[in-house]
């Protein structure tokens, strides 16, 4: 097992390593205390692990009430926000008590976000699922949900109390699940760690407990300086800006991890135009995504995708900041103004 500690207005451990679900209780109990421990799953997960989860947790005396979502970015929404509050204060969730995130980034963002604002403030855990969730979005205490005007508009920050990332969990992703989690490793390579991507793209054997660790000391070092993205935090963006529209325009029927894997390719194109890296690199990027059955192209027009980035939490005023590469495994932030934004954002 690894251990990465987390430096920021809360300190906390995240764990990777094997079997760490069927150790669950002691760690959830060390970490946050609490009587009731209120899990927060959604329908896939739950029929593979809630019971696995409910039996520990209760092995060292919590206990246990489940709230599940309905799969998918849908459900992250106000109205499966208030149905959990509501469920919640209905089973007497207590501010000493702790809420458990089972899932993946949908089910961590809308926990996070009501342990942030139920009673002012509860104890949350993170247990991911994906993938995506174990490199990205478990750690860092970014919560949210979605608004019909854009991606993640409400939430907080807040930081859960410890994260254990059971790497075996993610060995039984179905293929699809898996690659789609693979985008932000390749995001990661991309932004900082030129040795990843390099691996990635060998065709060498990888060890899964080393690819997350390697990822979650890129986001800890960033998040560490810049806990409530004022600047440095931006550079996790590569891909996000068009990443968030595609989603949005396609209902979400693109998963994140796609939107994403385009939205890498869009940007770095947007930065060959701008001149701050070079064909070499866009041709790099595409050929490693491919190799990963991810997409690089999109049928939606750069208007559209303009249209809906403006909505973007990145903008500000008549600019929106892109975390664009310079090289593989160094990316950087640049201002673009909007009206430019749509001679940059073509996909093809």
């Amino acid at each position: 097992m690894k251990t990465v500690r987390v430096r920021t207005s809360k300190s906390y451990d995240v764990l990777i390593g094997a079997g760490l679900l069927d150790r669950a209780g002691d760690y959830v109990y060390s970490a946050a205390g609490g009587n009731i421990a209120a899990i927060v799953t959604e329908d896939n997960v739950a029929s593979l692990y809630l019971d696995r989860l409910e039996r520990n947790l209760q092995s060292v005396g919590y206990e246990t009430v489940a709230f599940k979502a309905k799969s998918g970015e849908n459900s992250k929404n106000a109205f499966t926000y208030i149905r959990l509050l509501e469920f919640l204060a209905e089973r007497k969730v207590t501010r000493s008590d702790v809420i458990v995130a089972l899932g993946g980034g949908v089910v961590g963002d809308l926990a996070g976000f009501a342990a942030a604002t139920y009673m002012r403030g509860v104890s949350y855990v993170q247990i991911p699922t994906t993938l995506l969730a174990a490199v990205d979005s478990s750690i860092g205490g970014k919560t949210g949900i979605d608004l019909d005007g854009g991606k993640n508009l409400a939430g907080a920050f807040y930081q859960p109390e410890i994260v254990l990332c059971d790497s075996s969990l993610l060995e039984k992703l179905p293929p699809r699940i898996f690659v789609e989690g693979c985008a932000e490793v390749i995001k990661y390579g991309m932004i900082a760690d030129e040795e990843l991507f390099r691996m990635l793209g060998s065709g060498q054997h990888l060890d899964l407990e080393d690819i997350v660790t390697r990822c979650v000391r890129i986001k800890r070092d960033i998040v560490s300086e810049d806990e409530f993205e004022k600047g440095t935090r931006k550079l996790l963006n590569f891909g996000h800006t068009a990443g968030h529209a595609i989603e949005r325009l396609s209902e979400y029927k693109i998963s994140h991890g796609n939107a994403v894997a385009m939205g890498m390719a869009i940007e770095t194109r947007a930065a060959v135009r701008m001149g701050m890296c070079d064909e070499e690199c866009l041709s790099e990027i595409v050929d490693l995504l491919h190799r990963f059955g991810l997409p690089y192209k999109t049928r939606y027009r750069a208007d559209d995708m303009v249209r809906v980035a403006l909505s973007d939490k990145k903008r500000k005023s008549s600019v929106i900041t892109l975390s664009v590469p310079r090289r593989i495994g160094k990316c950087t932030l640049c201002e673009v103004e909007v009206g430019k934004l749509e001679r940059l954002f073509v996909s093809n």
